[in-house]
């Protein structure tokens, strides 16, 4: 590979990193052909796209790019894949159900919403990380929970306020 075509590389994978806004690195070291490309497979059905790429370009990748990676720089020897997805969760689910067959792919670091996981114990934790549509939807019932209390407590109580209060006491 000439250096244009590593910098047209680079140039691409900074590009996906700002387009899905979270990647995985992994270690697929060891895996055949066949298992990397059945890997492959399962991550087009799961809306996620993986690549087998050089540290070294991924690091750049990362350098061209805003954001804070330092942490991630450590994690990048061996043999490296980079998987990309929308989800932030989706990566982590497919590693474990792959783990489920074998002992690969290892989670080096992840990178979801500026938030970065270093290392395969952190697998569990990206599992059952929420999305940023779950947290705002729990918020919301939060917040409507006292306004519903209220107009409930008007509707049962009468329009008084004496009413209102005798209501909400007993409620709690």
């Amino acid at each position: 590979m000439n250096k244009e075509e590593k910098h047209d590389l680079v140039l691409a994978l900074a590009e996906q990193m700002k387009e899905y806004g979270n990647f995985y690195i992994t270690d697929t070291s060891d895996l055949t052909v066949a298992k990397i490309n059945a890997i492959r497979r399962q991550c087009f059905e799961s809306d996620i796209k993986m690549q087998v790429t050089k540290n070294s370009l991924i690091k750049k990748a990362m350098e061209a790019i805003e954001g804070d990676f330092t942490e991630i720089y450590d994690v990048l020897k061996g043999s490296s894949s980079i998987m990309f997805s929308k989800s932030g969760t989706a990566p982590a689910k497919l590693i474990k159900q792959l783990r489920k067959k074998g002992d690969k792919p290892v989670l080096k670091a992840a990178y979801i919403d500026t938030a970065v996981f270093i290392g395969d114990n952190q697998l569990e934790a990206l599992v059952n990380l929420k999305s940023k549509e779950q947290l705002v939807g729990e918020i919301i019932g939060l917040l409507q929970s006292p306004a519903k209390n209220v107009i409930s407590a008007l509707q049962s109580g009468g329009n008084t306020i004496a009413g209102l209060v005798k209501t909400l006491q007993e409620r709690g």
